[in-house]
């Protein structure tokens, strides 16, 4: 199985463990951050499924009809999943000022601490997997589901707290305020989310340092060709696409130009793994000085009109 996919159903099976947990004892004890808690795991178990399934499509070679692979699925996903962050925020908001309004008391402030500490300890475990996998095989989708579980820590952590200090000072407002707290550290985490997801389906350019590193490989065969240009760049999901025009001698034998083309390929996807390179290779103007060591840059003489060029050379 793919680590993107294997690890996609890793998460699905310890979000949905969470929020059945964060659920029931929120009926339990009544508390409303609990509760927002249950609300943001539900979110996260439907953006892990939605990771899961997009994934599987992701991973799909190139077809007939998507010439170009799958990858931005993947982008699709991360959109969703942070629109479904920022949503569950809303709610949460709202739900706390009811409670704030209306007032409630937290009952089993102790059994609330114990499963927001264990939740907290899970999710953060399992964030680091998503993270780590989500490095190695750059998926956004990974990414999003990572940082998910990412918020959650902080939000668990958050509702923690709230509830010991409910416990200490006998503070009931407390529980609603720190949720309302939760819902604005998510909205964050959303917009973040956004506009990395997002930027891809866009064909938005590839970062800079990434850009410098395509760079700096082409220019080590700078001695194999005159010069670069038309440098272009955009990712869909994991896969990089990058083309460019390269002027080469203009009597350098075809052979060598596609070796050369080949080498830099070879070393950008080496360190970027699934990328797609187009080299479009261009002849040097005949005046140019910049290839002597293969000789003049000359095109062969025509042969006039009223002439018939000798088969032996002569």
């Amino acid at each position: 199985m793919d680590p993107r996919v294997k690890a996609a159903r890793f998460s699905v099976i310890s979000n949905f463990s969470l929020a059945l947990l964060k659920f029931i004892v929120a009926l339990i004890t009544g508390s409303v951050s609990i509760l927002s808690e249950a609300i943001h795991s539900s979110l996260d178990l439907l953006a892990a499924l939605i990771a899961f399934f997009c994934l599987r499509q992701a991973i799909k070679p190139a077809n007939e009809k998507f010439q170009f692979g799958h990858g931005k699925i993947e982008n699709v996903s991360g959109v969703v999943e942070a629109l479904l962050i920022f949503f569950a925020a809303l709610w949460i908001i709202f739900e706390s000022y009811q409670k704030f309004v209306q007032g409630s008391a937290v009952e089993s402030v102790t059994l609330g601490i114990f499963v927001m500490a264990f939740a907290s300890l899970v999710n953060y475990l399992i964030s680091l997997y998503l993270f780590k996998v989500a490095e190695k095989t750059d998926s956004i989708a990974l990414k999003a589901d990572a940082m998910h579980l990412k918020t959650d820590v902080l939000t668990s952590i958050g509702v923690l707290g709230g509830l010991v200090l409910i416990k200490v000072t006998g503070i009931q407002w407390l529980d609603p305020l720190s949720a309302i707290a939760i819902a604005i550290l998510i909205i964050k985490a959303a917009i973040e989310l956004t506009l990395e997801a997002f930027s891809p389906l866009l064909d938005v350019r590839l970062p800079e340092e990434e850009e410098e590193i395509i760079i700096s490989i082409i220019r080590r065969h700078s001695n194999e060709f005159i010069e670069f240009h038309k440098l272009r760049s955009r990712k869909a999901g994991a896969e990089r696409h990058i083309d460019l025009h390269m002027v080469v001698p203009y009597n350098q034998p075809v052979v060598r130009v596609h070796e050369i083309c080949d080498q830099i390929e070879n070393e950008i996807a080496a360190i970027f793994p699934c990328s797609h390179v187009l080299i479009h290779m261009e002849p040097c103007k005949a005046s140019c000085i910049k290839c002597d060591y293969l000789g003049p840059c000359a095109p062969p003489t025509p042969v006039p009109e009223n002439e018939e060029a000798d088969p032996k050379g002569r």
